[in-house]
């Protein structure tokens, strides 16, 4: 039974985050290509602050209850933009942190050999 119930909420959440237009930004974003998009797509979490105001202003002013879904809905999209910002941010340092290394190493790596085959000797690893 357990599994069962396992197994349709994997499906459901995988279904969800394929098809859902935030989650398939967020996705991207999250990519390394993307990574340099996270901040400036915290700027889409304007649009749905001012949505979720407005129908905040519907409601107050005698409008369907069901109003207040859309504005729980629009403020968990705006505040996943928020935090998508600064995470991508930190991902993307620590991403060209780690390819930087890489870099230096592979061209250290690539002087040591090239002084060894000048001088004829047999290559010594630190």
């Amino acid at each position: 039974m357990f599994g069962i119930i396992w197994g349709l909420t994997a499906r459901a959440h995988y279904s969800l985050r394929r098809f859902m237009p935030t989650n398939i930004a967020l996705d991207a974003i999250h990519t390394r290509r993307g990574l340099k998009w996270g901040v400036p797509a915290m700027l889409i979490a304007v649009p749905y602050a001012l949505a979720a105001a407005l129908c905040v202003g519907l409601v107050e002013a005698g409008g369907s209850g069901w109003l207040n879904v859309l504005i729980v809905l629009f403020m968990w999209n705006a505040l996943k933009f928020l935090v998508a910002g600064p995470a991508t941010l930190f991902r993307l340092l620590a991403v060209r942190r780690r390819e930087a290394r890489t870099r230096r190493l592979t061209i250290a790596d690539t002087q040591q050999i090239q002084r060894v085959q000048q001088s004829g000797h047999a290559l010594v690893r630190n």
